[in-house]
């Protein structure tokens, strides 16, 4: 039920900005469902900013291996309308890492991504989007090459671009819900993750041994890493499966990550930066 509810509200948020402006709206914020022909008709002229979700396959405790791609899509449809974004095919494929042994794990090397991306980013700028919101959801050694990327990109294309890393970018709202810290495939990944697909969320095959403290201040290291949830802080981050947290949370990340791009954008257009008007 909590599901069909998301996606009626999406589905008015993706409307509602181009309803209140008089404008037709788009039969689809997708990119991989729109026509190129009615692509022309928004992009530029109607629509300036894309929505581009990166992430990774690699072990995540009880929830699934691609949930560092799952979560920044959701994101994506959640926002897209509040936005007036269309949102890009996700980049399901990242630098796994230190996990990649685990089984069902898939890796690109950061040689292959950092030129992939750029790729990628130059062809959303030569479509003629303005703004380019990559939402991360994987973090290890993929965030660096992203930054770098985005780096790059806008002063090569002259367009502007956000690389957000939501875990890191939503902490106090991880507080706020569960009263700690969390960790990846922790307390605050799986709670989102459940609000995403409950029906893919296993808490019959979780065990609190099935999770370890990163190390701090580089004390150790090791290759793979032993387990497949990580903990921020050292007994804080367990992963709860409670459905009104996941709620919860699901819609302060997706609140949080809003204002952000918003404010981005705002200051952005104060800016007059790389308009090209």
């Amino acid at each position: 039920m909590f599901q069909h509810r998301v996606a009626f509200c999406a589905t008015i948020t993706l409307l509602l900005p181009l309803i209140l402006a008089g404008q037709k709206a788009p039969t689809t914020r997708e990119m991989n469902l729109i026509n190129w022909q009615e692509f022309q008709e928004f992009v530029p002229g109607k629509i300036e900013t894309v929505l581009l979700a990166t992430g990774t396959v690699e072990p995540h405790g009880a929830i699934p291996n691609g949930s560092d791609n799952l979560a920044p899509e959701a994101m994506a449809r959640a926002l897209a309308g509040d936005l007036n974004a269309l949102i890009a095919p996700t980049l399901n494929f990242g630098v796994t890492g230190a996990m990649k042994a685990f089984p069902g794990a898939l890796a690109i090397s950061p040689e292959a991504y950092g030129p992939f991306i750029r790729d990628i980013l130059r062809s959303l700028a030569r479509n003629g989007f303005i703004n380019i919101i990559i939402l991360n959801g994987h973090g290890g050694p993929q965030s660096p090459l992203l930054q770098q990327a985005a780096d790059d990109i806008s002063l090569e294309q002259q367009v502007r671009i956000l690389v957000v890393n939501w875990w890191s970018l939503v902490s106090e709202e991880t507080f706020a819900v569960f009263g700690e810290n969390g960790g990846h495939a922790g307390n605050n990944e799986t709670a989102y993750i459940q609000a995403v697909v409950p029906d893919h969320i296993h808490p019959d095959r979780y065990r609190k041994d099935m999770a370890t403290p990163n190390p701090v201040d580089n004390a150790w290291h090791a290759v793979p890493f032993p387990s497949s949830i990580g903990l921020y802080e050292e007994g804080q981050g367990y992963p709860t499966f409670d459905p009104r947290q996941s709620r919860d949370y699901f819609n302060r990340v997706n609140r949080r990550v809003l204002a952000l791009v918003k404010d981005i954008i705002t200051k952005w257009d104060q800016a007059g930066l790389y308009r090209g008007d």
